[in-house]
């Protein structure tokens, strides 16, 4: 019996099988994931920036990385994209998605794999959805120096975690070494490092403000288009690196390259 022809008592008793979701999806009337300590996540997040992508995505190629148990792309599958392929490094979560995917009767491709090893899909998506996974790298800025370079065609869709100043600031493009002031000015981009732990969680290794995620999009090759959502960033892709005037231009080749 395939998938989508399992009984609601089927999908629940699958569901409890497959371990704790932290995606809460509805598979035809079981909530996978009915008493997360966001609410009805990501669907309460989904609707607050759906609005800002293409309702129609025929033709459309999409890459979601981090996909957990694969929410968004369904989603993306629904909105009638050509192809979607969701990776992530957690083979449970791989397998919720794939679970989830077939309950929908959504055909997507799943494959274990990083950020860091995204290299290897050798190809690149006109859509590319990056949520909700900045915040669990070692290395974060080097994540979205791949992604450039190596998989995004078009947009980046980016959402993070944020702490800190909700503010934004021109910054000076250089300053002396004596020069400290603003250091210490409310909307100069910042990034928080976790030591241990944070919410019991001990992946949660940087958490931006959203200076600092704006400005490392931009450092990235990304130029925001639309910020629908506190921490939802649509981005495009740039062409060359960096912030476009050349002065580190190059300087992500050499980091991106440790992952290929």
């Amino acid at each position: 019996m395939s998938a989508t022809e399992l009984t609601k008592e089927a999908i629940r008793d699958r569901v409890r099988a497959l371990g704790d979701w932290f995606h809460n999806i509805n598979l035809r009337g079981v909530q996978t994931a009915p008493a997360h300590f966001l609410g009805d996540y990501p669907s309460v997040k989904w609707r607050t920036f759906a609005h800002a992508l293409p309702a129609d995505l025929a033709g459309k190629s999409v890459l979601d990385v981090g996909c957990n148990a694969g929410f968004y792309a369904i989603e993306m599958k629904k909105r009638g994209a050509a192809r979607v392929v969701g990776v992530d490094s957690d083979e449970r979560y791989l397998a919720q998605a794939r679970f989830a995917a077939e309950v929908a009767g959504t055909p997507i491709e799943f494959r274990k794999m990083s950020v860091y090893e995204l290299p290897a899909l050798g190809e690149r998506f006109d859509l590319v959805l990056f949520m909700g996974v900045l915040y669990h790298l070692r290395h974060p800025l080097l994540a979205l120096d791949i992604l450039h370079e190596h998989v995004v065609g078009e947009t980046l869709v980016f959402q993070s975690m944020l702490r800190g100043s909700p503010e934004t600031r021109q910054v000076a493009r250089d300053c002396e070494f004596w020069e400290e002031e603003q250091f210490a000015a409310p909307g100069y981009p910042l990034m928080y490092f976790v030591e241990h732990k944070y919410a019991h969680d001990p992946t949660n290794w940087w958490i931006p403000n959203r200076a600092c995620a704006e400005a490392m999009l931009r450092s990235a090759g990304f130029e925001i288009v639309n910020h629908p959502e506190a921490e939802v960033f649509i981005c495009r892709r740039r062409d060359g690196d960096g912030d476009g005037d050349g002065e580190r231009s190059g300087a992500s080749d050499g980091r991106a390259s440790v992952a290929k």
